[in-house]
C-alpha cells in the first residue's frame, strides 16, 4: 500500500508527498530498498533536484546508500548540474558519452528529455525522443511518454503529440493512467478538446488528474458549459475535488468576465477546507480585475502576503505570477498608484515581459496614456531592455490611440518592422490599423492593410471603423463589399460598423436597408447596439419621430446607449420635449451618468430656459454628479500639450491667447459670428463671446499653429464632442492657414481644409 501511494505521488509530480509517506515508515519499516525505489522513480520522471534532496535526507536519517543508489544519483547530479548552469550542451555531451559506452539505458534517455523540457527546449526534447524510438537497443517506457508529451503541449505540436499517442497505443502503454492523463493534458493544451475527450472516455481508470485536465482544458478554450458540466459530474460521482479542479472553474468564470461568480466558487472552495494555490490566486485576481472588485482584490492580496508571496524578491516563478496578477488587478480597478508602487518595489531583474505589459496596459486602459508611453519607452531603454510581446505592443498602441500620438505610434511601427513579430503579425497589424485610424491618418491605415500578407475579420472591421470615424462612409462600405467578396461573412460587430459609417456620413436609406436585411441576408439578429446605431442614424438626420417609434418597437428593453443616442439628437435639433422624455428614461436606467444631465442642461440652455438649467445643475450638485470638464490636447514639437477651458497654465499661454485673438479678429472680418447658444450660461452676448473664446479646442489649435511647421497637419483630440461654435470657427480658420486641421472628438474625426470639414454637418 505504501509503495503504491508513493508511486502515485511521484507520478502526479508530488515527490514531496511521497517523501512524507516514506518518512512515516522510518525507522520501523523503511529500508534502503524503499529509498532506492523512490530515487529511481524520481529520476525516471526527471525530478532531478528532488533526487539530490532525497539522497541527502537518506544519509541524514542514517541509511547508507548501496551500489543500486549511486548510479541514479550520479546521473541526476550530472544532468542537474549542467541544467542549473544553463549548459545543456554539456549535459547532452555526457549523455552521448554514456550511450557510446553502451551504458546509456532508458533512464538516461528519460533524464535528458526531462532536462530539455524543464529548460524550455521542447524541440530538442522531441528530437531526443525521436532518436529514442528509432534506437533498437532502447525500449521507451511510460515515463518516456509522460516526459515527452509536455514538450508537444508547450509547442502546440498536436501532430507530433498524435504520433506519441500512437506509439503509446502500439506499445500497450496507453492503459497506464499516467500516460492517459499526459495524453489528455497534451490534447487539452493544444486546444483539441474533442480528441482529449475521446481519450478521456476510453480510459478504464481515471483519477482526479484525468478529470482536472479535462475541466482545465474546456475552461481555457472558453467551453465553460462543458467544464462546468464535468465539474458537477465530479460532485455526483463523489470524486474528490482538489485545488486544481476549483482553480480551473474559477479561471473559467474569470475568462468570461463573471468575476462575482468566481468569487462565490472561491468561497465554496475555502468552505471545503482547501487552501488556494498560486493558480487559484492568479485566477481570483483576474476575476476581481474583470468586475473592478477592488475590495476583494485587496483581500486576495492580504492572503497572498500571508501564505505565498515574497514581496522583497519576487524571484520565484510563483511570486512573479502573483505579483503580476496583483499589478494587473490594481491597474484594472483604477488604482494605478498602488500598481505602480508594487512595480517599483520589485527588483528590476525580477520583472518579466508580463510585468511590464500589465503595468503599461493598466495605464493605457484608464486614460493615463502618457504614463503608459513613458513606461514603454523605459522598458526599451538600455537598463531594462526586454523585447515587448504582441500584447505589450497592443497596450502601447492603445495609449497612442487615446492621445492621437501619431509620431509615437510610428516609432512603435518601426520597432515592429525591425523586430519581425511574424507569429503575431496579424494581431499587431490590426492594432496598428486601429492606431493610425484613431490618430488621424486613415490613409496610412489603408496602406498597412493593403500590405498585409494575411488578414482576419478584425483586419477588415478595423479598417471599416477607421473610414467611418473619418466620415468616409462610401469607402467604409466599399471595404464591406470587398470583405464579402473575399469570402468573409459579416457578423454582428461588422454590421454595427457598417451602420455607424452610414450614420456618420448621412447615408440614411443605405443604413435602413442594411438594418432591414440583417436577418435574411446576413443571418444576424439585431441587438441593442444595432438599434442604437439606427436611432443615431435617424436622429442625426432629424427624423426624431421615426427614431422614437423604432425604440418603442424594440424586442428588448432599451439600454442607456439607445436613450443617449436619442437625447444627443434632441440636443442637435433643439427638441426640448422629446429630450426631456429621453433624459427621464435614461435617468431611470443610469442615474449617475453625467452625460444625460449635461445634454438636457444644454437643451434647456439653447431654449434659454435658464431656470431649468439651474435646476439640473442643482440636482447634479445634490446627487454628487460632476460634469466632466472639456479637455483638448495637441501634439507639438516637445510632446503633448493639454488645455482646459480658460487654461492659462502653459508657459506659452500669453502667445497662445495673442494668436487666438488675432485669428478671431480675422475670421470675424470674413463673416464669422460667434454662436452664443453654445455659451451655456445666463450672461449677455458679449460675455458669452468671451467664454467661447476660451474653449479648449481653440486654445489647442492656437498652440498647434504656434509650434507646428508651415503646412504640417495639426492634430487635436478632445474628450467631449466638439463645440458647435468651435467647429464653425475652425472651419473659417482653415481658410487662412496652410495647415490641415485634424480634430478628433468623442464622436468622430473632423478634417478641416480650405474652409470646409469632412463631416459635412453630420457630427
Amino acid at each position: 500500500m505504501a509503495t503504491s501511494l508513493m508511486g502515485t505521488y511521484i507520478a502526479c509530480k508530488a515527490p514531496g508527498q511521497a517523501l512524507l509517506v516514506l518518512e512515516r515508515l522510518v525507522p520501523t519499516y523503511s529500508t534502503v530498498f524503499w529509498w532506492n525505489a523512490l530515487i529511481r522513480r524520481a529520476v525516471h520522471l526527471g525530478f532531478l533536484e528532488d533526487v539530490l534532496g532525497l539522497y541527502r535526507k537518506m544519509q541524514r536519517l542514517g541509511w547508507r546508500p548501496d551500489h543500486y543508489t549511486f548510479p541514479f544519483v550520479l546521473k541526476a547530479c550530472v544532468v542537474a548540474m549542467y541544467g542549473r548552469c544553463g549548459v545543456l550542451d554539456e549535459a547532452r555531451q555526457v549523455f552521448e558519452d554514456l550511450c557510446q559506452r553502451g551504458i546509456g539505458d532508458v533512464v538516461s534517455w528519460n533524464s535528458i528529455v526531462a532536462a530539455y523540457v524543464q529548460s524550455g527546449q521542447a524541440n530538442n526534447a522531441l528530437k531526443v525522443f525521436g532518436r529514442m524510438t528509432a534506437d533498437a537497443r532502447i525500449c521507451p517506457d511510460a515515463v518516456s511518454i509522460v516526459n515527452t508529451l509536455p514538450a508537444c503541449a508547450s509547442l502546440g505540436a498536436w501532430s507530433q503529440g498524435k504520433q506519441v499517442h500512437g506509439f503509446a497505443v502500439r506499445s500497450g502503454l496507453v492503459e497506464d493512467v499516467f500516460v492517459g492523463n499526459a495524453i489528455v493534458d497534451m490534447y487539452a493544451k493544444c486546444q483539441m478538446m474533442d480528441e482529449a475527450n475521446k481519450v478521456f472516455e476510453r480510459m478504464v481508470v481515471k483519477d482526479v488528474v484525468s478529470w482536472n485536465a479535462m475541466v482545465t482544458g474546456y475552461s481555457q478554450i472558453g467551453r465553460f458549459e462543458d467544464a462546468l458540466a464535468l465539474f458537477e459530474k465530479m460532485w455526483e460521482e463523489k470524486i474528490k475535488l482538489n485545488v486544481v479542479t476549483w482553480s480551473a472553474v474559477i479561471a473559467g468564470y474569470a475568462q468570461r468576465g463573471l468575476g462575482y461568480e468566481a468569487l462565490g466558487v472561491f468561497q465554496q472552495m475555502l468552505a471545503c477546507g482547501l487552501e488556494p494555490n498560486v493558480v487559484t490566486l492568479v485566477s481570483l485576481l483576474s476575476s476581481c480585475a474583470s468586475v473592478g472588485a477592488l475590495l476583494h482584490g485587496k483581500e486576495t492580496h492580504c492572503y497572498a502576503i500571508k501564505c505565498i508571496l515574497n514581496l522583497e524578491g519576487g524571484d520565484s516563478g510563483d511570486d512573479l505570477m502573483v505579483i503580476n496578477g496583483l499589478i494587473d488587478m490594481y491597474g484594472k480597478c483604477k488604482s494605478a498608484k498602488v500598481a505602480r508602487m508594487m512595480f517599483d518595489l520589485m527588483a528590476p531583474k525580477s520583472r518579466n515581459v508580463v510585468t511590464w505589459t500589465v503595468m503599461i496596459g493598466g495605464y493605457a486602459q484608464h486614460a493615463e496614456a502618457n504614463d503608459a508611453l513613458e513606461l514603454f519607452s523605459k522598458m526599451l531603454g538600455p537598463k531594462n531592455f526586454l523585447k515587448p510581446n504582441a500584447f505589450t505592443l497592443s497596450c502601447a498602441l492603445m495609449a497612442c490611440s487615446r492621445l492621437g500620438a501619431l509620431r509615437c505610434g510610428k516609432e512603435i511601427h518601426a520597432h515592429v518592422f525591425r523586430n519581425q513579430y511574424d507569429s503575431a503579425m496579424v494581431f499587431v497589424a490590426n492594432c496598428l490599423i486601429d492606431m493610425y485610424s484613431k490618430s488621424g491618418d486613415i490613409d496610412a491605415a489603408r496602406v498597412l492593410f493593403d500590405n498585409m500578407k494575411r488578414r482576419n475579420d478584425v483586419s477588415w472591421t478595423s479598417l471599416m471603423t477607421g473610414y467611418g470615424m473619418h466620415g468616409r462612409g462610401e469607402e467604409a462600405l466599399q471595404v464591406f463589399d470587398e470583405m464579402r467578396k473575399a469570402g468573409w461573412v459579416p457578423d454582428g460587430v461588422t454590421l454595427v460598423v457598417a451602420l455607424y459609417a452610414c450614420s456618420h456620413t448621412g447615408m440614411v436609406e443605405k443604413g435602413i436597408q442594411y438594418f432591414n436585411d440583417m436577418r435574411e441576408e446576413f443571418a444576424v439578429v439585431p441587438g441593442v447596439e444595432h438599434y442604437a446605431c439606427m436611432v443615431d442614424l435617424l436622429g442625426r438626420a432629424g427624423r426624431l419621430d421615426e427614431a422614437l417609434r423604432l425604440i418603442e418597437g424594440m424586442p428588448m428593453e432599451p439600454t442607456p446607449i439607445v436613450w443617449v443616442a436619442l437625447l444627443s439628437a434632441c440636443r442637435t435639433h433643439s427638441n426640448v420635449k422629446l429630450g426631456e422624455y429621453a433624459a427621464k428614461r435614461l435617468s431611470e436606467l443610469e442615474s449617475e451618468n453625467d452625460g444625460s444631465y449635461t445634454l438636457l442642461s444644454n437643451i434647456y440652455a439653447n431654449a434659454r430656459r435658464w431656470k431649468d438649467v439651474a435646476r439640473i445643475r442643482s440636482l447634479m450638485k445634490h446627487t454628487g454628479i460632476r460634469k466632466r470638464p472639456g479637455c483638448s490636447w495637441v501634439q507639438g514639437k516637445k510632446g503633448t500639450a493639454t488645455f482646459f477651458v480658460g487654461d492659462r497654465s502653459h508657459p506659452l499661454s500669453q502667445k497662445i491667447y495673442e494668436i487666438l485673438a488675432e485669428l478671431i479678429q480675422r475670421i470675424k472680418a470674413m463673416g464669422y459670428i460667434p454662436e452664443t447658444s453654445y455659451a451655456l450660461h445666463d450672461v449677455d452676448d458679449e460675455e458669452k463671446g468671451d467664454l467661447l473664446f476660451e474653449h479648449s479646442e481653440k486654445l489647442a489649435l492656437a498652440y498647434g499653429i504656434l509650434t507646428s511647421p508651415e503646412g504640417a497637419p495639426i492634430r487635436i483630440t478632445k474628450n467631449l464632442r466638439v463645440c458647435g461654435d468651435c467647429h464653425t470657427a475652425i472651419t473659417y480658420i482653415s481658410k487662412i492657414i496652410d495647415n490641415e486641421i485634424i480634430l478628433r472628438d468623442a464622436s468622430r474625426f473632423h478634417h478641416f481644409r480650405n474652409g470646409s470639414c469632412s463631416c459635412r454637418g453630420y457630427w
